[in-house]
């Protein structure tokens, strides 16, 4: 990922098997970005409230390799439940429905952030517009990571990512063609169920 930034590649996808990380493997490039690199602000972009709350708990529990002190200890985050992005926390941690809602500056139905958007029956087919926001200008995220990638790219939710003047980074066990067009087949991981199972990380299930 890191020799991927260097290179300046706008998109760069990160292929796990489910289990074996991608939160754990992004907070740590996060960490680095800010310690050592020009990186000021990140969102970690999820489709859905319980995503969110899961990914806060691991920044909340996530301990540097380099510093005795949590992730939490040494940055601000903030997961965000309104239409306020406060300017001085690196982190952001956001539904891609509400981010979509503040920048047509709309108040959301909560309940909106509990369905992944990508299996609702009432998708639009034509997008409301999104314009340019005073409070979170193109240029306010340095860096965005899409959780669960593969289905936050597409149709009423692609305009975010193309709102944003950052670098993106997806994340996803289930990669398709579509995915891989998006991130311009820049694909810095590939880290499949059959490698974890092989490294102990994943173990095979039995049913009896």
């Amino acid at each position: 990922l890191e020799a991927s930034f260097k290179k300046a590649h706008p998109r760069a996808l990160i292929q796990m098997a489910t289990g074996s990380g991608k939160t754990f493997t992004a907070i740590t490039s996060i960490y680095r970005l800010l310690k050592h690199a020009r990186v000021r602000r990140v969102l970690f972009l999820v489709d859905t409230r319980n995503l969110g709350e899961q990914a806060e708990q691991e920044f909340l529990a996530f301990t540097p390799t380099d510093d005795n002190r949590k992730f939490t200890e040494l940055y601000t985050v903030a997961r965000l439940n309104s239409g306020h992005v406060p300017a001085d926390a690196q982190v952001c941690i956001s539904t891609i429905q509400r981010m979509y809602s503040i920048l047509q500056g709309r108040e959301l139905d909560e309940s909106a952030e509990d369905e992944n958007p990508a299996e609702r029956s009432d998708r639009r087919r034509e997008p409301l517009p999104v314009a340019y926001s005073d409070k979170v200008p193109p240029e306010f995220f340095d860096l965005i990571i899409i959780d669960e990638c593969h289905r936050s790219i597409y149709n009423l939710w692609r305009q975010v990512l193309d709102y944003f003047d950052a670098f993106l980074v997806g994340l996803t066990a289930t990669p398709d063609a579509r995915t891989y067009g998006f991130f311009a087949q820049n694909v810095v991981s590939e880290y499949t169920h059959e490698d974890a199972v092989a490294d102990g990380v994943n173990v095979q299930g039995e049913i009896y």
